[in-house]
């Protein structure tokens, strides 16, 4: 039985940019561009319509920037299921730490490559975080998410278990490599996140990362 493709909606106003994403898309085996948008309003419109697993969001467009449609999208119950990278130009700390704290998938700019956009869309389909190595660990760190008094839940709330996997987290590790290192399963690393974003408060792995961050789990010398 043939495995589906990810689906992917490409938002970027420069359409050389579009194009190029969707070479590199296209040229997957296990995804597909199912659609486009150059700018803001447009992508908001293309996102509700085609429901796709994943969506290249850029930040700075015409009508609406990527991230107001970014958090538009997660607010919407339709859409809230939906993927969202955000790719940009600019490695500026108000855009990660926006991005990531209203949900985004990954963040990534638009000098890391083929490899890492693919890389970036197989993550954020397997529950998964990528961000652009040239951005550090420091952006976590500040992430607007440590403003959200639900984050700031004591370290007594989770497991010694949930602490490990948090400090992994908070450093990149994908659930496979979490699993290896801890030596347990990856649907147990799933269920430990599942559970910490609720003890937490928090939107996902990104609001795990920052909590660690925030709160010493994880530091600079691990």
């Amino acid at each position: 039985m043939t495995t589906p493709r990810t689906r992917v909606v490409i938002a970027d106003d420069q359409r050389d940019i579009r194009s190029s994403f969707r070479l590199v898309i296209d040229s997957q085996p296990d995804m597909r561009v199912i659609g486009e948008a150059a700018d803001g309003a447009g992508a908001l419109d293309t996102v509700r319509h085609l429901v796709p697993d994943v969506v290249l969001m850029d930040v700075r467009m015409p009508e609406m920037d990527g991230l107001e449609v970014t958090r538009t999208l997660m607010a919407d119950e339709r859409t809230a299921a939906c993927k969202v990278i955000v790719v940009t130009t600019f490695d500026l700390d108000e855009y990660v730490a926006e991005a990531l704290a209203i949900g985004a998938c990954g963040f990534l700019l638009k000098r890391s490559g083929p490899t890492l956009l693919t890389e970036a869309v197989r993550a954020a389909v397997n529950g998964d975080m990528l961000v652009s190595p040239q951005i550090t660990v420091r952006l976590l760190r500040h992430t607007a998410v440590s403003r959200n008094a639900a984050s700031r839940a004591s370290v007594a709330a989770l497991s010694t278990r949930e602490c490990e996997v948090a400090r992994l987290v908070a450093h990149g590790r994908t659930n496979a490599d979490i699993a290896e290192e801890l030596y347990i399963s990856t649907g147990t690393v799933k269920t430990h996140i599942s559970n910490m974003v609720a003890k937490l408060g928090v939107r996902n792995r990104v609001g795990i990362a920052a909590w660690a961050w925030e709160h010493g789990i994880a530091r600079p010398s691990d």
